[in-house]
């Protein structure tokens, strides 16, 4: 079979290689999967630098979320066992932890609901305790993960302000359903939510940017407030001001997705629920930028790496080349 492995850390363009490998053999408790869609996340770029909190030994296979196929031909949505990562024709999973895929969904679809919203939905709502009528300000609201919570806050009735970088981007978020638009590289941030909220602030601040972003959120974010850090796409990892969390009457909420899996799988189900439901009624739609083949997925990871895309991107390994939409 083909996949993309990684030899030495590097940016993605320059460090991923297709070649053709064995089929991977499942160990105990896993299966095998054929890959009929691999959503491209932030941390398979930050996995090829070397920079991610999971090191797998080299060479290893980047795509940390798929949809696949079982042998028996059930459509699931999984989190391959590293080394043997998405981006491939085949992988292996965890058995436990396969999750059937909505059939309101295509295949590149159901890859983007997983990580991303489970994120969203943990963020959201086992975190933060979002409820209906308050105010949600998601930072890059056009991207993968933002896109996803801009989604979740409209679904669960919350006024959404998304703050994205450029143009495009906020044509995007508007698309997704957000109230108000703010354009970071054309506004100023504080002074827009304030006026967007009368002076109160937002209620719940999704953050997956850290750096400047999170130093916006504890000047915008309203008494009793809750900011949720999801990650640092920024690259800058900010030191909170404990002090000024107290003056203001705010929390800081941390949200690391992944640990679920283990310390309580069965919110994990639960939530999946959630999501299939929201799907099956059309309150919720991953956004699917691009679809690309195999061939080109060495391309995709870097253009996510470099904060150019919107909504999710999908490598689809039996995708012709040039048949990419």
């Amino acid at each position: 079979m083909q996949a993309w492995q990684v030899h030495e850390n590097g940016e993605p363009s320059e460090v991923m290689r297709l070649q053709d490998v064995e089929r991977p053999t499942p160990g105990d408790g896993q299966v095998l999967l054929k890959v009929r869609a691999a959503n491209i996340n932030f941390p398979d770029a930050l996995m090829c630098r070397g920079q991610y909190q999971v090191r797998p030994p080299m060479p290893f296979t980047p795509g940390v979320e798929i949809c696949g196929e079982t042998e028996d031909g059930r459509r699931v949505i999984a989190n391959p066992a590293l080394p043997y990562g998405g981006f491939a024709e085949y992988t292996v999973a965890d058995t436990a932890a396969l999750l059937p895929a909505p059939e309101s969904l295509d295949d590149a679809e159901a890859a983007a609901l997983h990580i991303g919203y489970q994120t969203g939905w943990f963020a959201l709502h086992r975190r933060a305790r979002l409820e209906a009528g308050e105010t949600l300000l998601v930072h890059a609201a056009a991207g993968g993960v933002g896109s996803a919570a801009v989604q979740l806050g409209k679904a669960a009735g919350a006024t959404v302000i998304g703050v994205v970088g450029g143009a495009d981007k906020a044509v995007v978020a508007r698309g997704l359903g957000c109230d108000v638009v703010i354009d970071r590289r054309t506004q100023d941030v504080v002074a827009a939510v304030k006026e967007a909220t009368g002076g109160r602030g937002a209620d719940v601040v999704f953050d997956p940017v850290g750096g400047d972003a999170y130093t916006q959120s504890t000047k915008v974010v309203a008494f009793e407030g809750r900011i949720v850090v999801v990650g640092f796409a920024s690259g800058t990892i900010p030191s909170a001001a404990l002090n000024h969390a107290l003056v203001k009457n705010y929390s800081i909420l941390g949200l690391h997705w992944g640990l679920y899996n283990t310390k309580n799988p069965k919110l994990v189900q639960h939530c999946h629920e959630q999501l299939t439901e929201l799907a099956a009624r059309g309150a919720i739609r991953p956004l699917v930028s691009e679809r690309v083949p195999l061939a080109e997925a060495a391309a995709a990871v870097q253009r996510v790496a470099d904060g150019v895309t919107t909504g999710r991107v999908a490598v689809l390994p039996a995708l012709e080349n040039g048949a990419a939409a």
